[in-house]
């Protein structure tokens, strides 16, 4: 919860508070016989101005507008408009990506990877693209980063074919880039195999991607052997990206967090959320001090 002011140029009367203390009060006169009668009494030790100082604190205050928000998200985005596009053909489904937990396979560890890169993405408007033998677009470009990544919990491997489409993959990606405003376009493209199915080929993918300005990131998943290393670097060269190969979890985490060091996510700013305002503590106070002046000042007449 952050706490701030509505109207915060109003506390600038709160400047005329010395007045309460120093500035010339009109006075009635009295007339005494003797001076020696009349105490001189500094207002510094009155009660009455620091009551009046009080009320009118708590006035400005609740003319100032006070209330308390949650500031999770922002209403104008400047984040990039990104795609991870995932390879889910049978050849994830191998075991021993994690030295820890050989038990998992390529795609579990990708996903869970996939996952923590997103957390950290904050204002970025985010897609996924599944591939195998074809491509499709398993969640459009949201802001919402935790129904992205619950959507991501629901994909498995084969469910777009045993072969990798890698030219529909990336075409699919621009399309699903379509939708977004940001002027900073990226996909990052998965893969551990070899192109071998799809409509389209990745060069022409590629030209595609070029000429909308979009940056491709490739990551080989696995083995060097395993996937085609010369034609992810060039998708990546080409796109003004860079290309990398991740042989373990540990490997595709670096990966991870050198691209988000790359294509760091925008600075934040807040948008107030959930707001709650608070006028009426400072005006529930005023109205009890000065209940409790009025009973004073009738009880010292009588």
């Amino acid at each position: 919860m952050h706490f701030t002011f509505g109207s915060p140029y109003l506390l600038a009367l709160l400047l005329l508070l010395p007045c309460f203390l120093w500035c010339k009060q009109y006075s009635k006169p009295y007339y005494f016989p003797k001076l020696a009668w009349v105490t001189r009494q500094s207002p510094l030790l009155s009660w009455e101005p620091w009551l009046k100082m009080a009320l009118f604190t708590l006035m400005v205050v609740a003319l100032a507008k006070p209330f308390v928000y949650d500031a999770i998200s922002d209403q104008h985005k400047k984040g990039r408009d990104l795609v991870l596009a995932i390879d889910a053909s049978g050849s994830m489904a191998q075991s021993g990506f994690h030295l820890k937990d050989r038990m998992k396979t390529k795609y579990e560890i990708t996903t869970e990877l996939s996952k923590d890169f997103i957390a950290k993405r904050f204002d970025d408007n985010m897609g996924v693209v599944v591939f195998g033998t074809f491509a499709y677009t398993a969640s459009p470009l949201t802001y919402d980063l935790e129904s992205l990544s619950y959507l991501l919990e629901m994909t498995n491997v084969g469910l777009a074919g045993e072969s990798t489409a890698l030219g529909d993959a990336i075409m699919q990606s621009i399309r699903t880039l379509s939708y977004g405003e940001a002027k900073s376009k990226v996909i990052i493209l998965l893969t551990d195999g070899y192109h071998n199915a799809g409509q389209t080929s990745p060069k022409e993918a590629v030209q595609k991607a070029k000429e909308l300005g979009i940056k491709i990131y490739t990551i080989g998943i696995g083995k060097r052997s395993d996937y085609d290393v010369s034609l992810l670097e060039t998708i990546a060269k080409q796109s003004g990206a860079k290309s990398y190969a991740a042989s373990s979890a540990e490997a595709l985490s670096k990966v991870y967090d050198e691209i988000n060091a790359l294509e760091p996510s925008a600075i934040r700013s807040e948008n107030y959320l959930n707001q709650r305002v608070l006028i009426l503590y400072p005006l529930a106070l005023v109205f009890i001090l000065l209940l409790l002046w009025v009973l004073w000042t009738r009880r010292s007449e009588t």
